[in-house]
């Protein structure tokens, strides 16, 4: 299991998903890191178009393997064109934004990829097949996105030296991969579920090769979440809305071995904020089932909007993010 720890945070934390609405790259980072004081992110910007969208930006930090979009989708290819190097551009362009406004930051922030599993249900190979249903191209993919990642983490820590890094791997296809729910390529099948203890050995390979923290983000019914905690993960991000009283064990024994909840809690889109601390109910209510000590909330749990905020308008998306900062401060402020 991973040695690294979830960044200290000083007080109760909001954060967000990772995609903001917008195309400017400025914008977004000033409202990020304007809103949220104790967690900041690199936001993506998918309204930009492929290239920036949250599998063709991770695609853009591969090594040695290059994809391309094609009328079915994205699909590797032999070598980097237009769509990987509109890719990297934009991302570079995120980078710059977040660089400037991150000047002295010592803090905690976040970074997002999208992780091995939902990159390999999410892309065709040359002939045209989702790369889950190759065992070798998987291996490659996982082994492409760490050495990826690694100078990915490397410039963020050039850029913005002060900054506790988080690397969240977003991981939503998870679990219809390890349910046999992924679609072929043609529609018509689907691709035979994946070996948990193998999907497990998988992300913890990957987990294990980076030096920082690291959190899932799976915003899927039935999060595998013991499976995510043994591959190493610090951290899980989850619409909460989505946990039955099923998940309790699971969210029970993962909280008290330490792991923290990203706990979205806050619509992702209009309309519908409510009150605050009427957001958090929701955690409260899960902390009373499991019987766990309130104390811990604070510690335990960061509250986020239910998904990535690119649906919302701008003013929404601002908003948002500071009705997660003043939930948060409710729960912290109130934690029975």
């Amino acid at each position: 299991m991973s040695k690294s720890t979830f960044p200290q945070l000083d007080g109760p934390a909001a954060t967000g998903v990772g995609s903001m609405p917008g195309t400017d790259a400025r914008e977004a980072a000033k409202t990020v890191t304007g809103s949220l004081e104790a967690l900041p992110y690199l936001a993506e910007l998918p309204a930009r178009g492929p290239g920036a969208d949250m599998i063709g930006r991770s695609l853009g930090l591969l090594v040695e393997l290059f994809a391309r979009v094609e009328p079915s989708g994205w699909r590797f290819g032999d070598h980097p064109g237009r769509d990987t190097r509109r890719a990297r551009s934009w991302l570079g362009e995120d980078l710059d934004a977040l660089e400037e406004y991150t000047q002295g930051w010592t803090g905690p922030l976040k970074v997002q990829a999208v992780g091995p599993w939902t990159l390999a249900a999410g892309v065709e190979l040359h002939r045209g097949e989702k790369a889950l249903a190759d065992p070798g191209a998987v291996r490659d993919i996982a082994g492409s996105l760490a050495e990826g990642l690694r100078g990915h983490l490397a410039e963020l820590r050039r850029r913005v030296p002060g900054a506790q890094l988080l690397l969240q791997l977003d991981e939503p296809s998870l679990p219809a991969v390890l349910a046999g729910q992924v679609p072929t390529a043609s529609g018509w099948q689907r691709l035979r579920a994946i070996d948990r203890q193998i999907a497990e050995e998988r992300l913890r390979s990957l987990i294990e090769s980076l030096d920082v923290p690291v959190a899932v983000h799976c915003c899927a019914p039935q999060p595998p979440l013991a499976l995510l905690h043994r591959a190493g993960a610090t951290a899980v991000s989850l619409d909460l809305s989505l946990l039955t009283e099923r998940d309790d064990d699971a969210v029970g024994e993962a909280v008290e071995e330490g792991l923290v909840l990203l706990a979205g809690v806050v619509p992702a889109v209009e309309p519908g904020l409510s009150d605050p601390a009427g957001s958090v109910s929701g955690v409260r209510r899960l902390w009373r089932r499991l019987g766990l000590d309130p104390a811990l909330l604070p510690r335990h749990v960061v509250v986020t909007p239910s998904c990535g905020l690119a649906g919302a308008s701008p003013a929404y998306a601002r908003q948002a993010l500071s009705h997660s900062v003043i939930a948060a401060r409710s729960l912290a402020d109130n934690p029975e």
